[in-house]
């Protein structure tokens, strides 16, 4: 018996199954169980009903928009905020000091909920007030380190033999940076707004904090039905905003492998 399970455990694949129970119990289990309340009513009947309620519900449909226009404005203003500061910390020229690249990363070390209070304290102390101006500013400090980081360490890694082979040819800066850098730096852009786009759509206490509740997100409406017992309706709008992300990170990853497969140079 002991010679049977030491045999066991010393085969390989064998050290996969505390990764194989965990995904089931915490990643499968979770997502079978909203796909279950999804699709049922109360009585645990199959119904469509959930899916109808979304679509006929103009207030649940109009904030299932709107939280999609405010990621889409935090990805966008992220990404023009993120790249330069991405690219100059990564040019050795500019003699960027380490502090400063700890500095942008620093901010992913704090829990998320105590940076947006500390915004809260920040608008109340400047005696701004609070709104979607405050909604918008919070979202883009709290994301932007995931924007920068990815797209740094893309830059970093990047072969500058290329950049070099570039100049030789007569390429000017502007030319280097639009044929060379910018298209190598694709993938650590597609992460970045992945990073962001994904937890932006489907956030809650940011909105609820920047904005003492008068702006509702899509995940807010998600978090209300739960909270309040309607499980089937809250599991189909789950649904609803999980194939939003799968979506999106499909499209990420095709243009990811065509990027991959040209080569990434024009």
């Amino acid at each position: 018996m002991i010679k049977s399970l030491s045999r066991f455990f010393m085969q390989r694949r064998s050290w996969s199954i505390p990764y194989a129970i965990f995904l089931f119990i915490f990643v499968l289990m979770p997502l079978l169980l909203i796909v279950y309340y999804s699709f049922t009513d109360e009585e645990g009947v199959f119904t469509m009903g959930n899916f109808r309620k979304f679509l006929m519900h103009p207030e649940a449909m109009n904030t299932f928009i709107y939280s999609i226009g405010i990621a889409i404005i935090t990805t966008l203003s992220c990404l023009l905020l993120g790249y330069p500061a991405a690219y100059i910390m990564s040019q050795k020229h500019f003699n960027v000091p380490k502090t400063m690249i700890v500095l942008f990363i620093l901010p992913m070390w704090v829990n998320i909920l105590i940076r947006t209070l500390a915004t809260v304290a920040l608008f109340d102390f400047l005696k701004l007030p609070l709104g979607e101006g405050a909604l918008v500013f919070g979202m883009i400090y709290n994301f932007l380190p995931f924007m920068v980081y990815p797209i740094y360490n893309t830059l970093q890694k990047m072969d500058h033999g290329l950049i070099e082979a570039a100049q030789d040819l007569g390429a000017n800066p502007m030319k280097v940076f639009t044929k060379v850098i910018l298209p190598l730096s694709m993938p650590g852009v597609i992460s970045g707004i992945v990073m962001v786009f994904m937890p932006t759509v489907s956030t809650f206490a940011i909105a609820e904090l920047l904005t003492m509740n008068n702006i509702k997100l899509f995940g807010t409406t998600v978090q209300e039905n739960i909270y309040n017992g309607m499980w089937n309706y809250g599991a189909a709008l789950s649904l609803i905003m999980l194939l939003l992300i799968g979506i999106m990170s499909l499209f990420t990853n095709e243009e990811d492998n065509a990027q991959n497969e040209s080569g990434g140079v024009i």
